[in-house]
């Protein structure tokens, strides 16, 4: 129906019909705004979603971390975060690193927001850690944010030298100490 209306004040330049138009389309996105599920205020810590003026920063920088309030705090469900193209140096030889950073975990009342999460790994490019160091250094990170259930992150890296290193870290409140342990024990790899 917009589509007409705004078709038929093209054709006649009827300025009435066009003032007519204009407040339909902008009651239309006030009811279309209204129905978001987030609020401003639900969504007053999310600066860099949407930010066309977005910094890449090439040294470590757990400040970019953004988070937003988990609606169902009820829930124990999980999230997974999958970056398929982390970087890091190495400490000693400063070539780079690459591998895969899987984070799982459990909220509680704050969520991390992907894009900062984005930039926080992005942040890690030049910074000389071992494989270990850095998924740890992540876990603790996204544990001092967030306060999760139960967090999880996984480290894949690319061989170098010939092997892989593959790091696990975990974090649980006191609710979810068997499965830290289950899922500690469960990262042992014998393939």
């Amino acid at each position: 129906m917009q589509r007409d209306l705004l078709w038929i004040s093209c054709l006649t330049g009827d300025l009435e019909l066009q003032c007519g138009i204009f407040l339909l389309l902008l009651q239309s996105e006030n009811k279309y705004n209204s129905n978001m599920s987030r609020n401003e205020k639900e969504l007053a810590g999310v600066t860099l979603l949407g930010n066309q003026g977005t910094t890449y920063e090439f040294d470590y920088r757990p400040d970019v971390l953004e988070t937003f309030e988990n609606k169902h705090p009820e829930n124990d469900y999980v999230v997974t975060l999958d970056c398929p193209e982390f970087t890091s140096l190495c400490p000693k030889t400063g070539q780079p690193d690459f591998g895969r950073i899987i984070i799982n975990y459990i909220p509680r009342v704050r969520m991390v927001e992907s894009k900062s999460l984005k930039l926080y790994l992005f942040s890690f490019r030049n910074h000389g850690d071992f494989h270990e160091d850095c998924v740890n250094i992540i876990m603790k990170d996204l544990v001092k944010l967030m306060d999760p259930k139960y967090l999880e992150v996984i480290g894949l890296f690319n061989p170098r030298g010939g092997i892989s290193i593959k790091p696990f870290a975990n974090y649980g409140d006191s609710d979810h100490q068997d499965m830290v342990r289950q899922r500690l024990i469960s990262n042992f790899h014998n393939d």
